[in-house]
Order: structure tokens, then C-alpha cells, then sequence
């Protein structure tokens, strides 16, 4: 299976997915506000449509990032620096405006199922930084020498789908308990920012000193 990193970068990449799955944006705040409307029912109505969102997202990341390389290794190095350069402005912003979660009062249940997951599908696909962040944040797992790099990045492209889809799903069960300890501890938001912060810098940090030796 020579598609799986390595284990010292799955359970670093896996830890990355984790934590960014818990960094609350968008689409975390639309199914947190489905499901306090309408029940899990449309929370997992809401998640599912940002999903079928982020696969699209994946596959052409993947699938794109694959075609780079196999047309130029030096295209894709550019790619990986200039991600690096894009990982640490991330890391600023968490720490000059922390994460947005904003999760409004609605009156009565809202749209159906298949509007909710409409809906899903369209924050997600109209979020910009999606794309761009799997773009810049995949090939820093990926060595661009590395014979089945192009397999490697499709695995992890959907592979941090999946996480993911896991851990939002957690989080819609106990969509009222998340939303209560992310109001009453502010500290706990910062964590999260601090968190994503460091981990967004160490991969730029590890790219950017690679590439200068």
C-alpha cells in the first residue's frame, strides 16, 4: 500500500486534522445553528452537504496537486513554499482575531433535509479558503520526490475528510454542551487559536528550513 505516509506523518497529520475539525468557521457554525433549530436530524442534514462540499475540494486538490507533479517537481516546490508563506498568515490571524463561531437564534425548525443539505454544499463551496487551504496545507506532507506522492495526496486529502466528518459528528451530539462550554470559557476558544497557531507555523517553519538547506 504504497499510498500510506509514513507513521511518524500519519499521526502528525492526524493530529493536524483533528485539531483543525475543532477549529470552529463556517461550516461548523451552520450545522451547529441546523441542529439547535431543527434537532441532529438537520445538523447531520448540514454537515453531510458541507461534506459532499469538501469532497469536491479534495479531489481536485488531490487530483490537481498529483498533475502538478507528474508536469513539474520544481512547480510543486514552488507550491509548497508558497503554502508555507500561506500556513503562517493563517497562524496570525488565529492570534489577531481568533476563531468565528457565531451560532444564531433562529424562530421555528427552518428550511428541510435537502435544503439544509443544500445549503451545507453551498457554505462550504463558497468558502474560498477550503480550497486554498488544502492546496497549500497537503503538499507539506508530501515529499515531492517520493514516487507515490501523487497517491499520498489523494489518500490524505480524504482522509481528512473522513476525520473530519467523524469529529463534527461528535460534536453535533453534543452540539448544545460544545456551543455552552465555547460561550462560558473564552479561554477555551483561545486554546484552540493558540493551538491551530503553533501547529500552522511548525509546518511552515519545517518546509521553509528544508527548503533553504
Amino acid at each position: 500500500m504504497d499510498f500510506l505516509p509514513a507513521p511518524s506523518v500519519m499521526v502528525a497529520f492526524t493530529f493536524a486534522c483533528i485539531l483543525l475539525a475543532l477549529t470552529p468557521g463556517p461550516d461548523m457554525t451552520y450545522f451547529l445553528s441546523r441542529t439547535l433549530a431543527g434537532g441532529r436530524k438537520m445538523g447531520i442534514m448540514a454537515m453531510l452537504g458541507a461534506t459532499t462540499g469538501l469532497m469536491g475540494h479534495a479531489l481536485l486538490a488531490g487530483f490537481g496537486l498529483s498533475a502538478l507533479i507528474a508536469a513539474s517537481t520544481r512547480a510543486f516546490m514552488v507550491i509548497k513554499v508558497v503554502g508555507a508563506v500561506y500556513l503562517l498568515f493563517l497562524a496570525v490571524q488565529a492570534i489577531r482575531h481568533g476563531s468565528a463561531l457565531s451560532i444564531a437564534r433562529t424562530q421555528g425548525e427552518g428550511p428541510g433535509a435537502f435544503a439544509t443539505w443544500l445549503t451545507g454544499i453551498g457554505v462550504n463551496l463558497t468558502n474560498p479558503k477550503v480550497i486554498l487551504f488544502y492546496v497549500t496545507f497537503l503538499p507539506q506532507f508530501v515529499d515531492v520526490h517520493d514516487p507515490a506522492a501523487s497517491h499520498k495526496l489523494l489518500f490524505m486529502a480524504l482522509y481528512f475528510l473522513f476525520v473530519g466528518t467523524l469529529i463534527n459528528g461528535l460534536v453535533i451530539m453534543v452540539a448544545s454542551r460544545f456551543i455552552l462550554m465555547m460561550r462560558e470559557n473564552p479561554k477555551a476558544m483561545r486554546i484552540f487559536d493558540y493551538g491551530f497557531a503553533a501547529l500552522m507555523s511548525a509546518f511552515a517553519l519545517r518546509i521553509i528550513t528544508v527548503q533553504g538547506q
